[in-house]
């Protein structure tokens, strides 16, 4: 948004953005709209030099515009989006987090305590599918108590991954692990507890069937404590309209 203003509209420029993360989590594409009014006379700008002057003013930034489109003025990035992807990244392996290589640090997690039963994982997984009331999944905040606990999740998958250059550390046991989530939406910190809960699952501290006891349980002081997963490894994949 502060890039934007670079670009001289008669009236403040605003973002409007499909979805927002917590700290430390990572996008590797969002969606986002905005109105840009030119003075009298002046003629709209492209959607390839929206791209450029935006990301010409977005250099010191860890972010890029990678596609611009003219939409018509009943599109919202946030409530026109069909579906929103995410994707965990888990890292097995390491029995201590200086283990984890440099370029992975802060993209994934690497949780203690030795080798996952994914299997497990994979069977727990599935009572996360379709529509239920995610109380115990979500994390308290100011706006918990207004929106509606229900969410729909589409799909569940785990599946093994290739992490960053790992060909050239072959020789090192790692393996890389990606749980996918897509939804119309998520509740606050809903996707870092449900893989905070199937990984409890594939340490064997959970049973798959709690993971069905805890979504019948309602009610967010019932989840495990400590269990929720870091933002670190945590990526929105893609928003689909």
């Amino acid at each position: 948004q502060k890039a934007a203003q670079n670009l001289k509209a008669s009236v403040p420029i605003k973002f409007h953005i499909s979805s927002r993360t917590d700290t430390g989590v990572h996008a590797l594409c969002n969606a986002a709209h905005l109105d840009i009014q030119r003075g009298p006379g002046k003629p709209h700008f492209s959607e390839e030099q929206l791209l450029l002057s935006l990301n010409y003013h977005l250099r010191p930034e860890p972010i890029r515009i990678l596609s611009a489109h003219r939409v018509p003025s009943s599109f919202h990035a946030r409530f026109s989006a069909l579906s929103r992807t995410y994707i965990y990244r888990l890292l097995l392996g390491c029995s201590h987090h200086s283990q984890v290589p440099v370029f992975e640090r802060d993209l994934c997690w690497a949780p203690a305590g030795g080798p996952l039963n994914v299997p497990a994982m994979q069977e727990a997984a599935q009572f996360l599918l379709g529509t239920h009331d995610f109380s115990t999944f979500r994390s308290l905040n100011n706006d918990a108590e207004l929106k509606s606990p229900v969410r729909t999740i589409f799909q569940v998958d785990i599946q093994p991954s290739p992490g960053f250059l790992s060909h050239h550390y072959e020789h090192r046991p790692l393996e890389f692990w990606e749980v996918k989530f897509r939804g119309r939406s998520f509740l606050y910190r809903q996707v870092r507890r449900m893989v905070g809960a199937l990984v409890a699952v594939g340490q064997g501290r959970l049973a798959p069937h709690h993971v069905k006891e805890l979504l019948e349980a309602k009610d967010a002081l019932a989840f495990p404590p400590n269990a929720m997963a870091p933002p670190s490894g945590l990526f929105l994949k893609s928003v689909e309209y």
